[in-house]
């Protein structure tokens, strides 16, 4: 028998351990901390940053890296091609055109919503170019659980740091739809935090993220 929504019942089970009891063992309140910005901007360095900082202070987190959730949850039809065929790639593969970036979004926020119910930190590093895609993910957590921060640093300071190479590769023309280039990136309207890469340096910028999450009671003072 085939899956339709006549014949799946699928619903929400509530879990024997409730998010107040595992945040009260942790010590601190489950949330996300989505960075954003343009490819190059230093999300990844800041986000890994934060979380080291967090775990020397024996508090819980982890970051969903954009690298890394491309390898499975979001792998592209490449990399489903090598391991389960052309026909599964084309199904289930997400490339990097608007509507497989939309997808990949809420997929991502979809995980950090259960993360947080587990009353971890959750520390997100993607471009994530799309606002509405953003607001979306903050309108489906609890209020309050989705900390925006907007890794500000301009176009110029991005290329100039190309870690991957890929703006060349995107001037050069063999990258399409690439964020800052040929495609947008729509700046954060009202995030919780901007912090500019171009004039602090990643271990400034820790400190100031850690300072929010403190004064916004997500986690306890030093």
């Amino acid at each position: 028998m085939s899956d339709t929504s006549e014949n799946v019942d699928v619903r929400w089970h509530q879990h024997a351990v409730s998010r107040v009891e595992r945040e009260k063992k942790h010590g601190h309140q489950g949330c996300v901390i989505w960075f954003t910005g343009l490819s190059g901007c230093g999300k990844s360095t800041l986000a890994n940053l934060v979380d080291h900082t967090l775990h020397a202070r024996g508090l819980q987190s982890f970051v969903l890296d954009g690298d890394n959730v491309r390898f499975g949850l979001n792998a592209s039809p490449s990399l489903l091609k090598e391991r389960h065929g052309e026909d599964f790639a084309k199904r289930f593969g997400l490339g990097f055109s608007s509507l497989d970036r939309e997808e990949n979004i809420r997929r991502i926020g979809a995980v950090a919503e259960l993360f947080a119910q587990a009353g971890l930190i959750t520390l997100t590093a993607f471009i994530s170019p799309y606002r509405s895609d953003r607001d979306g993910i903050r309108a489906r957590l609890s209020k309050g659980d989705f900390v925006e921060v907007f890794v500000k640093a301009p176009l110029e300071v991005c290329e100039r740091r190309d870690p991957k190479g890929l703006y060349k590769k995107a001037r050069a023309g063999e990258l399409k739809n690439f964020t800052g280039i040929d495609d947008p990136y729509e700046e954060p309207e009202n995030p919780e935090l901007v912090v500019d890469s171009a004039l602090h340096s990643a271990e400034e910028l820790a400190e100031i993220v850690s300072d929010w999450l403190e004064k916004a009671g997500k986690i306890p003072k030093k």
